[in-house]
């Protein structure tokens, strides 16, 4: 008998007595004890069976799950995973001034956090100074007031930049940001090639979920490339974009839609880049993702792990990659905010460690784990510090990291792996018939299918067939809750406004002039990168909003346009 027939025979013997299991025990127990639902699906819409067996495996082993380290990378992108070296412990934090973010980063270090997450306010991230009507009420709220490359500085105070890993979730002034943290590590004689971190430079996302950008697509689109390819030719460790599926996730995407919305943007970035007359296998080693991790483990383990396969296949087959290492896709998880309540705050430690543990047994390279009061304001010292230690218990006491991808071979998680993976391919298909997805954004069409995702979610929370304990079911309304909440403190605004104005006050008014100069006559030309201007403008004493007022007057600002 060969392995094939011996195979068929195996599942006929695997049918026959699935059959007589349904008839001889399943049957008499239900008449007795049925279930308490009519049907079971995942929060995406996946059909959940009563029950899996060997029957619900699709392909071989090798195609589809294959050895960690090895394409199609199923299993995990490092050989030893874990075993050899633990995903790095990120804690996203910045409020208020710079002196606030670095007293709350040195406390997260000291705590065991092992890289940093830097969050910036609403102003730095649309371009705006401190002082302009719009950011009055901004004002380090949500995140640090960024606009002079000293505030860098203070942020980084008593860090070692060549030594620490920084993350900087900034987007449509992605360029200003990563030319401060270099203008710091020239002012301390430090090489910017042992510079080591991730700039979120993902534009694409903000048109279809986030909306937080300033210029048309098509600028942005070159401004994002440009730091791509600066920073592939001169800060060889930085990871130049996070390409984000955690913001469509946010906006109410199901994880089906985050997998596929995330990955056509990379194809969409890829292309652009090469476009470029960039080699594929010179800048895809450095590209990285950023993923959702929610409460449900298997739906999410299955994710991170389609996502991984898909896009091992995208690189070696789209755009015919050779080295491994353009393959793999490195991700961030970061657990999910919007699963987070308000009711009985105190339990959202439950839903956070569950779904670190879905990060971690989907073989995340880095993890930030929200704090439990982040449904009402920014996490207080205590609540980041708690998120921290979530970490810790993962990693050192559940058992999760000791072997490499332990759900693997789980007939419910890779059939769950081979559904997901499937439906993200038809929505990719999708994109790519209207000519990706910067052709797709403009139609409307991600948008729409984010907002239609959104509405059914809500709808089945609001019908309880979607449970949220303490929201539709074990509500209590006398729940006293004592949780400390964070309040920035209003005197941050008068120092970031003091500091602005003696920063202006000091500098060369006529290389700063110049250097703005430069950069407009280089944003009017189409094949010029930015970034060496944007970074003289940095070192010259140009804020955020006068580089970004430069840019506005040249390429003007996106409007959206209606789609409902």
């Amino acid at each position: 008998m060969n392995c094939r027939d011996l195979r068929l025979d195996i599942e006929d013997k695997i049918k026959e007595s699935y059959q007589q299991w349904e008839e001889k025990v399943l049957k008499p127990w239900l008449s007795k004890w049925p279930e308490r639902k009519k049907s079971f699906t995942t929060p995406s819409g996946i059909e959940v069976k009563r029950l899996y067996t060997p029957l619900d495996i699709k392909g071989s082993y090798e195609e589809k799950i294959g050895y960690p380290g090895q394409y199609p990378f199923t299993r995990g992108i490092y050989p030893t995973m874990y075993r050899g070296r633990l995903w790095t412990i990120r804690q996203y934090a910045g409020y208020g001034s710079a002196e606030d973010t670095n007293e709350r980063f040195r406390k997260l270090l000291q705590a065991g956090e092992t890289g940093l997450s830097m969050a910036f306010d609403l102003p730095t991230q649309l371009g705006l100074d401190p002082d302009h009507v719009l950011a009055f009420t901004e004002v380090g709220v949500v995140g640090v007031s960024m606009f002079h490359w000293k505030e860098m500085d203070i942020v980084m105070n008593q860090i070692p930049l060549d030594k620490v890993s920084t993350s900087m979730t900034i987007n449509a002034t992605a360029i200003e940001i990563l030319s401060m943290y270099l203008a710091v590590a020239e002012a301390r004689g430090i090489d910017k090639k042992l510079l080591d971190g991730t700039v979120q430079n993902d534009i694409l996302k903000e048109y279809i979920a986030r909306k937080n950008y300033i210029y048309p697509p098509e600028q942005s689109m070159r401004y994002t490339v440009d730091l791509i390819e600066y920073s592939t030719k001169n800060i060889p460790k930085w990871h130049p974009i996070s390409i984000s599926g955690y913001h469509i996730r946010e906006a109410g995407g199901d994880a089906v839609l985050e997998v596929a919305f995330t990955l056509a943007d990379g194809i969409e970035y890829v292309r652009k880049t090469i476009e470029r007359g960039i080699p594929v296998d010179e800048f895809a080693p450095k590209l990285s993702f950023f993923f959702a991790a929610y409460t449900n483990i298997f739906e999410e383990v299955a994710k991170f792990r389609a996502a991984r396969r898909m896009w091992a296949k995208i690189m070696k087959e789209w755009f015919n990659a050779k080295k491994p290492e353009s393959m793999m896709l490195r991700f961030h998880t970061q657990t999910g905010g919007a699963e987070l309540t308000v009711q009985q705050p105190e339990i959202n430690i439950v839903r956070t460690t569950l779904q670190a543990l879905a990060a971690v047994l989907g073989g995340t390279q880095s993890l930030h784990v929200n704090s439990y009061d982040e449904a009402m304001a920014l996490p207080t010292e205590k609540a980041a510090k708690i998120a921290i230690r979530v970490q810790q218990i993962i990693a050192y006491e559940s058992g999760a990291a000791d072997t490499i991808d332990p759900l693997a071979g789980s007939y419910y998680i890779e059939s769950l792996t081979d559904e997901i993976e499937e439906r993200a391919w038809k929505i990719i298909e999708k994109i790519e018939d209207m000519g990706g997805m910067m052709k797709a954004i403009e139609k409307g069409y991600p948008q729409a299918e984010i907002a239609e995702s959104a509405y059914k979610i809500q709808k089945r929370i609001e019908s309880g067939d979607l449970v949220k304990v303490g929201v539709n079911m074990f509500y209590e309304p006398d729940w006293i809750g004592t949780t400390e909440v964070f309040r920035v403190n209003p005197v941050v605004r008068n120092r970031v406004l003091e500091r602005l104005k003696k920063y202006r006050s000091e500098r060369d008014e006529i290389k700063w002039r110049d250097s703005l100069n430069q950069l407009r006559k280089a944003a009017e030309k189409e094949n010029e990168n930015l970034f060496p201007y944007i970074f003289n403008a940095i070192k010259a004493g140009a804020t955020v909003g006068e580089i970004s007022g430069v840019l506005r007057e040249v390429w003007g600002e996106y409007r959206e346009p209606i789609i409902f």
